[in-house]
């Protein structure tokens, strides 16, 4: 059986005060829109603002562009959602069994402060749902919170892309929150790879978190079995 599964992209493109563009990084959205969507889950593309959502430039190009993201660029049909998706808040999640925010640089100035992803991660936390996100996109679940009101991540296990990883891509310099600091800051119980950039997902009851891009399919993974369905091909 196949379940409906909220797929929330940034709509920031600038970096910040750079002059230079940034967005969803495609390998984070390829890679698990592919995994699931050929296992036959209903995906559903969505961004803070609506319309056309920014893809970051870097990850179009060599070394970054990976066979997934190459696929979702010459698929119509994701090309066609990713050019007009609708605004989250005008979504019912209620009708959704889980939400995947897409990482990307620019998740780092909308996602936290979004009254609609908010909103969303709640909604689907209280009806059992899973909630899930990647690299910066786990900074979406900075603003949530349970319903007695404390954060949706205190003493959870959790990740996203490390301090060190954005020390060694120089992002630290740049995007407005570090995934990592405002984590450990909510009292989440933050773990990472060994190594820089190595795959990593956490975990902990309905919440999935993977680390950076090599995690996007861990979590893909993660998702599709406590959905409780086999991954194609397994």
């Amino acid at each position: 059986m196949s379940s409906k599964i909220l797929f929330v992209l940034t709509s920031q493109a600038d970096l910040g005060g750079t002059g230079q563009k940034t967005g969803t990084w495609l390998e984070e959205l390829a890679s698990a829109w592919y995994l699931l969507a050929d296992d036959g889950q209903r995906l559903t593309l969505a961004s803070i603002a609506g319309g056309a959502a920014p893809l970051d430039p870097a990850s179009l190009e060599a070394p970054w562009l990976t066979d997934a993201g190459t696929r979702f660029l010459g698929d119509p049909a994701a090309s066609a959602a990713l050019a007009a998706t609708p605004r989250l808040a005008e979504l019912d999640p209620s009708g959704f069994d889980a939400v995947y925010f897409v990482g990307g640089a620019g998740a780092a100035w909308d996602f936290p402060v979004d009254p609609a992803v908010k909103a969303t991660i709640e909604t689907i936390d209280r009806q059992g749902g899973l909630v899930s996100a990647v690299c910066h996109g786990v900074l979406a679940l900075a603003g949530a919170t349970t319903a007695d009101g404390r954060p949706l991540v205190a003493g959870r296990r959790v990740t996203a892309i490390s301090n060190v990883e954005e020390e060694l891509t120089t992002f630290d310099k740049v995007v407005p929150v570090l995934p990592e600091t405002r984590l450990v800051e909510l009292g989440g119980v933050y773990a990472k790879a060994a190594e820089p950039f190595g795959g990593h997902v956490e975990v902990d009851g309905n919440i999935v978190t993977g680390q950076n891009p090599a995690s996007a399919p861990l979590v893909a993974a993660a998702l599709l079995e406590a959905l409780a369905v086999e991954p194609a091909g397994a």
